[in-house]
């Protein structure tokens, strides 16, 4: 295997450092931002700290056998006296570095790189299709949230020597972010899960929202290909210039579409025709959007050269992260935890799961979605009109903006409707309400902590009655 190692002297050279101490070792192949996550050898990337424990931070690194670190920080006496074995790198603008350096590592690798943008369903699209890619590859994903300009440079600097392919997850909610992160990830592969309203309050309209994802093609590899929901109505038709375009959909015929679906209580199963051979896949996880994620997956297997049977394996074996639709029985309680983000696209999708599983009561508990500007207030109601239309038994919001979905409810028909300021005036409510064999959906943006009421559900014997 070709070693992947970059010299002190290339470091200093690409962060435009300056060198405290070169330590006993000259090459470096791994690098780490987490002090959890750090292994012997790494060189630690000390990123800004809100409370100021970068100090605390390094010392723990280099304590756990860290080969070194890069930091902005002045180093005190005492650290470069007590590690002069250490390299120890101080560079102007932390994030500046890390970004020429993730630039200078991606080269070293000639592997497929998969890169995911959308308006929702990028995290549970990136996992699916990671898991695909194990069954052939050794694959580096993002972890966390980590799909940011700080996180997708740590990412590739992640890469360890055996990574033979990557899925590298990307956010954004202004114009131009995109372009920042295909440029350092310069991927083989983009895909474009959907054209929604999350972040329409920074940047306006969908059409605004399509063209800032649509950067993701500035970054692309020449032979490069570029793989999008055909469903969604902003991307069926955009043009994609000179890379091909590889389609996948439920409803409109796509170079990968799912027919003869069964929707089950936690997952569903459908038929598909890969080179004129019908093909059944089975998904673990409930809801159309997970549907298109596996035909997502689908073809980027196909695209990578995986055998149709370990693409099925590696559906049917995948598991998401943690708070994005995780459904668990607990106690004869049906409870489904997506409250790691909110916009209208995956309010619908929820509330879709909520309608389909199921359960004596369907209760959605619904809090506020951030970042919609001045189109904040109809598309809660638009979420409000989806509550009446799945016929949710009860409703219980939680926010300033979230009443605008009780109205809405109320109005078109949904009879029993609790508005709340707190989770904690919600929980007080739920222990008069709920009962055996209820199916509960906690669905939010992240920031309204709706952990409090899925750890209360979870631990509490509510539903005797």
């Amino acid at each position: 295997m070709e070693r992947k190692n970059i010299t002190v002297d290339k470091i200093m050279e690409i962060c435009e450092g300056e060198l405290i101490s070169r330590g006993k070792e000259s090459t470096i192949n791994s690098f780490c931002a987490d002090t959890r996550k750090i292994n012997v050898g790494d060189i630690f990337i000390s990123l800004k700290s809100e409370k100021g424990l970068e100090m605390q931070y390094i010392k723990e690194a280099l304590q756990k056998g860290a080969r070194g670190c890069i930091t902005e920080q002045d180093i005190p006496t005492e650290i470069i006296e007590n590690y002069k074995d250490r390299i120890i790198i101080k560079v102007k603008d932390i994030i500046y570095a890390i970004q020429k350096l993730a630039i200078y590592k991606r080269k070293m690798y000639d592997i497929p790189v998969i890169a995911i943008t959308g308006s929702v369903g990028k995290t549970s699209t990136k996992d699916i299709i990671a898991n695909v890619l194990k069954q052939k590859f050794d694959v580096a994903k993002t972890e966390g949230n980590y799909n940011n300009h700080i996180g997708v440079p740590i990412t590739i600097l992640n890469w360890r020597e055996n990574t033979n392919a990557a899925v590298v997850e990307m956010g954004m909610n202004h114009e131009g972010e995109i372009s920042v992160l295909t440029n350092i990830a310069k991927p083989t592969i983009a895909v474009i899960t959907n054209i929604g309203t999350a972040h329409i309050g920074f940047l306006g309209s969908r059409e605004n929202i399509l063209k800032a994802k649509l950067e993701i093609l500035e970054g692309l590899n020449k032979n490069g290909k570029i793989i999008i929901n055909n469903d969604n109505d902003m991307l069926s038709n955009c043009k994609t210039g000179e890379y091909k375009k590889i389609t996948y959909g439920i409803k409109n015929k796509s170079n990968y579409t799912a027919y003869d679906i069964n929707r089950l209580d936690y997952g569903s199963n459908y038929k598909i025709k890969i080179d004129d051979k019908e093909e059944k896949i089975m998904v673990p996880i409930s809801g159309d959007h997970f549907i298109y994620n596996s035909l997502c997956a689908i073809a980027v297997g196909r695209e990578t050269g995986i055998e149709i049977n370990k693409i099925i394996e590696g559906i049917r074996t995948f598991s998401i992260t943690g708070e994005r639709n995780e459904t668990k029985k607990v106690n004869d309680l049906i409870i489904i935890n997506d409250y790691y983000n909110a916009s209208y696209d995956s309010m619908k999708a929820g509330l879709e799961v909520l309608k389909n599983i199921k359960g004596k009561r369907k209760i959605a508990i619904l809090g506020d979605m951030l970042e919609l500007g001045d189109h904040s207030e109809i598309l809660h109601k638009k979420v409000g009109e989806e509550v009446a239309k799945n016929k949710i038994d009860i409703l219980c919001t939680i926010g300033d903006l979230s009443k605008y979905i009780a109205k809405e409810a109320m109005m078109l028909g949904t009879k029993e409707v609790y508005q709340f300021k707190t989770n904690k005036e919600c929980i007080n409510k739920l222990k008069k309400i709920i009962k055996k064999g209820d199916c509960v959906l906690l669905k939010s943006s992240n920031k309204m902590n709706f952990g409090e009421i899925s750890n209360y559900l979870q631990g509490e014997s509510l539903w005797k009655k």
